[in-house]
């Protein structure tokens, strides 16, 4: 297994138009659609990444800047701008385009925590990633902190986990 890859060799684009069944009451993309197309995209460029399968850990918080219409066009895009010895930092951008006017916007950025799994679905390495562009080496430079939110994230929601159990009601 290769020891180091780019980021610029994980890098996915994902576009798909906004059809009437993609779209909640107000005529914008469903926010869990959204959220299914952000999970695909990221399994994508963390597999090419690590060429191996892989399971999604966690989800930053995915905050919708800028809704998107019915009609429109949404495109993802997403790369690893981090890695552990199993895990991946993925990044993601989606950018809606009104296909009449040409308008674009940012409606969403989010990060995704992925871990290679080998055969028997336990954790496997990964190979390090390698930033070139100014922006692949501020995200990678910030990955760290973000790596550390989360593990906070995680406990606090592991105590809450504990405190509410599996007792009914549900």
């Amino acid at each position: 297994m290769t020891t180091e890859k780019k980021c610029r060799d994980s890098f996915v684009v994902k576009t798909s138009k906004v059809l009437p069944s993609d779209t909640n009451n107000n005529g914008t993309l469903f926010g869990g659609k959204l959220m299914a197309y952000i999970d695909d995209i990221a399994s994508i460029s963390s597999m090419r990444h690590s060429r191996r399968n892989i399971v999604t850990a966690s989800t930053d918080s995915v905050d919708f800047l800028h809704p998107i219409s019915e009609a429109s066009a949404v495109c993802l895009e997403a790369f690893v701008t981090y890695t552990g010895r199993t895990s991946m930092e993925v990044f993601v951008k989606v950018i809606a385009e009104d296909l009449l006017t040409g308008d674009r916007n940012v409606c969403a950025l989010s990060f995704l925590t992925m871990v290679a799994i080998d055969e028997n679905g336990k954790p496997t390495p990964v190979p390090q990633v390698v930033p070139e562009t100014d922006v692949e080496k501020q995200l990678f430079n910030t990955a760290a902190a973000r790596a550390e939110n989360r593990k906070r994230r995680r406990k606090e929601t592991g105590s809450l986990a504990k405190d509410f159990g599996t007792g009914l009601p549900w």
